[in-house]
């Protein structure tokens, strides 16, 4: 199955300081499905874009709750109805000898939760994702409007990225 990419307009920074006003100018035009892209983390480019807090924690808190659960309801079932033997008149659920296997079980499925709802908000893996330019990934940034965006209109956006220092602006896709 091939990848579906969406058409549009790539502008081309060399500095971050540059990058980061034209987000914030490009959203203070009205784009809202642009793209920033970056080879490292921009401090301030979540501002600039207008990017909501990330929904990724809401998902690894729950998972947390989940395995803490599951540990306990696994100890609880092994120790106590299942596999019930007396070991020195000591009883049978013992909360502080199953604490480590309750937190093992929370860290792992907050761990692994975590990870699976970044892949998914991500869009990871990519087959085959298009390059803008190969040098984004080391020292050059860029933005990325679609075609489907509001107010899309091709001069007037080539005009925007070059009134705000882009080196470079191509039609692309993404």
């Amino acid at each position: 199955m091939a990848a579906q990419y969406t058409k549009g307009i790539a502008g081309i920074w060399d500095s971050e300081a540059l990058i980061l006003k034209a987000a914030a100018k490009t959203r203070e035009a009205g784009f809202t499905k642009f793209e920033a892209i970056s080879a490292y983390p921009v401090h301030g480019m979540e501002e600039a874009c207008g990017i909501k807090r990330s929904w990724i924690p809401y998902v690894t808190f729950v998972a947390a709750l989940i395995g803490g659960t599951a540990g306990l309801a696994l100890t609880y079932w092994t120790s106590a109805v299942d596999w019930a033997v007396n070991v020195g008149g000591k009883p049978f659920f013992s909360l502080p000898a199953f604490i480590p296997i309750i937190f093992e079980l929370t860290i792992l499925f907050a761990a692994l939760s975590s990870v699976g709802a970044l892949f998914y908000a991500c869009k990871i893996p990519r087959m085959d994702p298009p390059v803008i330019d190969p040098d984004l990934s080391c020292h050059k940034f860029a933005i990325f409007i679609p075609h489907n965006d509001v107010g899309y209109d091709e001069a007037k956006i080539e005009k925007m990225f070059k009134d705000l220092g882009a080196n470079t602006v191509k039609k692309t896709e993404y």
